[in-house]
Parts: C-alpha cells; sequence; structure tokens
C-alpha cells in the first residue's frame, strides 16, 4: 500500500514505495507551484506521513520512476504517454505522469532542448539520491533508457522494453553523474540518516538541518508553511552531538549544503561560513571536468533550474 493512502498501517521496520515522494519531486523539478514546506518534507523522507507513526526515515522508499510509468529518459521527453503500440486504443496506462517534453514531443536533434532533458534528468536523480530515506532507481535510468513514450509496455518483448546497451556521449555522461551521485551518498551519512532531521535545539544536541534562503537567512515559520520558493537551501549540520541514529549512537559527518533553483534564471546565493567544495552540479553534464573547486567566498551563483551539492569538512 502507497504510503498516504490511509493510516499508515505497516510497522516498523515495514517499508512503503512513497508515491508522494514520486508526485511532489516530479512536479516541483517541473516548476510547478510546490510550497517550500511540502519540498522539504519529500527531500527529508516524508515526516508528515511516517514520524506521526513512529516510524523511521527508512520506511520510505523515495523513486521518481518505477517498472510502471515513464522512464526517466520519457520523463522528461513526452507530454503525454503513447500507448499504442499495446493494442488498446493508448487507453491503459497512468494518464497523469507529471511529465514534461520541454517543447518537442519524444526524441529531437534540437541542441537547446536535448540540453534541457539532460540537465532535468539530473536534477531528478539528485533530488532521489541526495534525500533522506531509501532511494529506489529504476533499472536503466542512469543511462537514459526510453520506452518511446510508452508508460505500460507490459506485452513489449522488443525494442521497446529492451536495454540498449551502446551509449553514445549524452547516456554515458548520464551514468557517470549516476555513479558520482551514489558515490557521495554511500560517503556521507548525512544523507542517510536513521532519525528525522530536526531544525530545532535541544540539550541532548544542536539542529541537524536548517532551512535557507538565497540571502543566506533561515526561512521563517511563515515562509515554511505560506510560500513558494524557486531556490532554496538544505544545510545538513554535520558534528551536532546528541542521539542521530536509531541505535541510540552520536555521528559526526562533514557538513552538507544542498541548493536547489527550480526559477528560469540564475539566483546568486549566499553561503553559510564555511570552506566549501562543490560536490554535485546538475548543471555540468562533465562532473569532474567541469566543476571548479574553490576554497571559500561567501557567494555562489546557482544556473537556472539546477541542483548543487557542497561539502564542508570536519576536522577529525
Amino acid at each position: 500500500m502507497p504510503v498516504g493512502y490511509s493510516a499508515v498501517g505497516l510497522a516498523a521496520p515495514g517499508a512503503e514505495c512513497n508515491y508522494r515522494c514520486r508526485d511532489d519531486v516530479r512536479r516541483f523539478c517541473r516548476g510547478e507551484v510546490v510550497g517550500i514546506s511540502e519540498r522539504g518534507r519529500r527531500l527529508t523522507a516524508s515526516p508528515d506521513l511516517l514520524a506521526v507513526a513512529e516510524r523511521s526515515p527508512q520506511a520510505s522508499i523515495n523513486y521518481v520512476t518505477s517498472h510502471d510509468g515513464f522512464t526517466l529518459n520519457d520523463l522528461v521527453s513526452y507530454a503525454h504517454k503513447h500507448n499504442e503500440a499495446n493494442g488498446e486504443e493508448n487507453r491503459d496506462g497512468p494518464w497523469e505522469n507529471y511529465s514534461q517534453n520541454f517543447g518537442v514531443e519524444g526524441p529531437t536533434d534540437d541542441p537547446a532542448v536535448r540540453q534541457a532533458r539532460e540537465q532535468q534528468k539530473r536534477n531528478l536523480l539528485g533530488t532521489l539520491l541526495l534525500s533522506q530515506g531509501v532511494p529506489m532507481l529504476l533499472g536503466g535510468d542512469e543511462m537514459g533508457r526510453t520506452q518511446q513514450g510508452n508508460n505500460n509496455p507490459y506485452n513489449q518483448d522488443n525494442t521497446i522494453s529492451w536495454y540498449d546497451w551502446n551509449l553514445d556521449d549524452e547516456r554515458e555522461s548520464l551514468l557517470e553523474f549516476t555513479s558520482r551521485l551514489i558515490a557521495v551518498r554511500k560517503e556521507h551519512s548525512s544523507l542517510r540518516r536513521e532519525v528525522f532531521l530536526d531544525g530545532r535545539a535541544h540539550e541532548a544536541g544542536g539542529v541537524t538541518v536548517r532551512w535557507l534562503r538565497p540571502d543566506g537567512h533561515e526561512i521563517t515559520q511563515d515562509e515554511w508553511h505560506a510560500s513558494r520558493m524557486d531556490c532554496f537551501g538544505m544545510h545538513l549540520l554535520g558534528d551536532v552531538g546528541g542521539v542521530d541514529d536509531a541505535s541510540g549512537n552520536s555521528l559526526a559527518a562533514d557538513e552538507l549544503l544542498i541548493l536547489m533553483n527550480t526559477s528560469e534564471g540564475p539566483v546568486t546565493f549566499e553561503l553559510p561560513p564555511r570552506i566549501w567544495t562543490p560536490l554535485i552540479d546538475s548543471s555540468k553534464p562533465r562532473l569532474h571536468e567541469d566543476i571548479e573547486q574553490f576554497d571559500t567566498q561567501s557567494q555562489l551563483q546557482i544556473g537556472a533550474r539546477s541542483l548543487q551539492l557542497l561539502e564542508a569538512r570536519i576536522d577529525p
């Protein structure tokens, strides 16, 4: 049973596919008006659905694509499903996919459309793999697999559902980006906490997350509950003390700063006073070649419709 259809009924350690994560991430990545509180909840393993039932972030199986529905490539390439090959006059399969085609339905040679689609794939993968909870990746998404717009290929044992292992430069770049994201997630315990993040200070320890506006100030309660905010930061505090995992152990981790900009233009972000190193930038197709390293600076420009991850190391 997907999370949210009823009162959460499975006891920990049971886990459920979080369809709210799928739909909300698709919606805010394509620029829909999704409140900052809703975005924050999906990035933190949906505490509004799970914490109230005394379950852990590990109970949230996060995903943006699965075996039914569009693949990641088709999610950014088709505005509508194309299931005619199934023989049901395109009546089968979900109608609402929260997809977009960037102005062209299906494959195109337009370089601007292709660039926008590739960046959106990286945005969706980045949002998934940098969120709390357990990420689920659809096989083939890491290398841009297409089903030619078919979102229900249950009877297609042919090129519609087969994998194409001959990777062009775009698909190799996406595979490299996905591999890098997975490596970063494995390296940083801040992305895999076993208890929900908390923005309040306690006697046992400090806050574990701060939500920031582009001017560097914390998002207020009024803004959190009422505002659309196209650009914001999620600051994961590392060495906070207190109890951080389900076994009662205290975790010390490097600080991370996740910056998201869903607007159509670049945004200048005031960084917290740390020595930051960029790890992920969805606006760059080649991670290791194109990300410029820096030590410290007070501002950083985030590209239009992009995501960045920065790290501040904590000395042992």
